[in-house]
């Protein structure tokens, strides 16, 4: 399962490196909703909300679907600016239709609406489709919605509001710290960029990105098939501290394409794909395989010993251990006439840090 953005017929400059204070600012929102999803920043969430003011935090509740399961396309710039202050500016530039279709979609990686739709602001069945998506959120959510469809200006200057009380409360002091660990990847993300080439550097930016065969496309491990364009503008990578192990893709129509990627440890394990991922829960999802699994876990076995163990034919246990191996949850070494399966234990103690990895990229 991937995102593929197209760039075919961009110029050299068609990838674009550089630090945006406001995603950055997204990306400790979404932090201090969901601190489960960052364990190494929960100490820093508990102190923000411990120091926060009630009539802060509250704002904060209110409108945390914007950036909690997924990040409103607004607030990931695909321009980035120096100040957070110029960044808000942008976003008060976007007309309400494009703002208010954005700051609607909820749910991670789905639910984007195409360019043609009609507008909840305009259009009575879109806004009772929109409205109906809020309630079943929850009453916060509905809430907002209503407010958000009623009144756009007013909402959106509210939520400009809170964005610069956190700058007050806490985004300020987070961003210098951070910004020496953003300009130290960006400088080596553009060298790359410039000295080996887009695949390099996309490479450098997560396992999880790639350059097609041809160079025409950028190809990311997602959850879902999707499949975008850079209608001619250059594709930015936003590189960011708070938002690890999140990889958060702007692809929505009549958006331009963002990635923010996380900045990575000097030696990152190079991530599992989605896909393979899958195939080791299908593999596992079988209960003679499960059995097979047990049995190996006691030690090394050969294909006849398993089908003698537990009843079963060779052919069929032979079908079953390429299953798992195809998976890498075994290893096969042969020993004179004889080839002994054993459990690779790593791999299977692996997939529940993979799988976490995987799903939350």
């Amino acid at each position: 399962m991937t995102l593929r953005i197209d760039i075919s017929g961009l110029s050299a400059e068609r990838l674009r490196f550089a630090a945006s204070p406001l995603a950055e600012l997204t990306a400790m929102l979404h932090v201090l909703a969901e601190p489960g999803h960052h364990p190494g920043f929960a100490g820093w969430a508990a102190d923000v909300w411990a120091g926060l003011r009630p009539e802060v935090a509250e704002r904060l509740r209110e409108a945390e679907f914007l950036w909690r399961s997924s990040q409103a396309d607004f607030l990931l710039p695909a321009r980035p600016r120096p100040t957070l202050a110029e960044e808000l500016d942008d976003v008060d530039r976007i007309d309400d239709e494009a703002y208010v279709t954005a700051a609607l979609v909820t749910t991670c990686g789905g639910g984007r609406v195409p360019v043609a739709a009609p507008s909840p602001l305009t259009d009575a069945a879109a806004r009772e489709r929109a409205l109906d998506v809020a309630q079943a959120r929850g009453p916060r959510q509905e809430a907002f919605a209503e407010r958000l469809l009623a009144d756009p200006g007013a909402v959106r200057a509210r939520v400009r509001g809170t964005l610069e009380r956190c700058a007050e409360a806490f985004f300020d002091a987070a961003w210098a710290e951070v910004a020496v660990s953003l300009a130290t990847d960006l400088r080596t993300k553009n060298d790359l960029l410039r000295r080996q080439g887009a695949g390099a550097a996309l490479a450098a930016v997560s396992g999880a990105v790639a350059l097609s065969s041809d160079g025409d496309c950028i190809v990311v491990d997602k959850l879902q098939d999707k499949a975008t364009a850079a209608h001619g503008a250059a594709v930015t990578f936003v590189p960011s501290v708070f938002g690890s192990p999140h990889l958060t893709v702007v692809h929505a129509p009549g958006w331009r394409p963002v990635v923010q990627y996380p900045v990575g440890e000097p030696s990152p394990a190079p991530p599992v794909s989605l896909d393979t991922v899958a195939l080791r829960l299908e593999a596992l999802s079988h209960p003679v395989r499960l059995r097979l699994l047990r049995t190996l876990a006691r030690g090394p076995h050969t294909t006849g010993e398993l089908a003698h163990t537990w009843e079963l034919s060779a052919p069929e246990v032979s079908r079953h251990l390429t299953v798992l191996r195809r998976a890498g949850l075994l290893t096969a070494r042969r020993q004179g006439r004889y080839v002994r399966h054993t459990l690779d234990l790593p791999g299977l103690t692996a997939l529940g840090t993979d799988l976490l990895a995987a799903v939350l990229r």
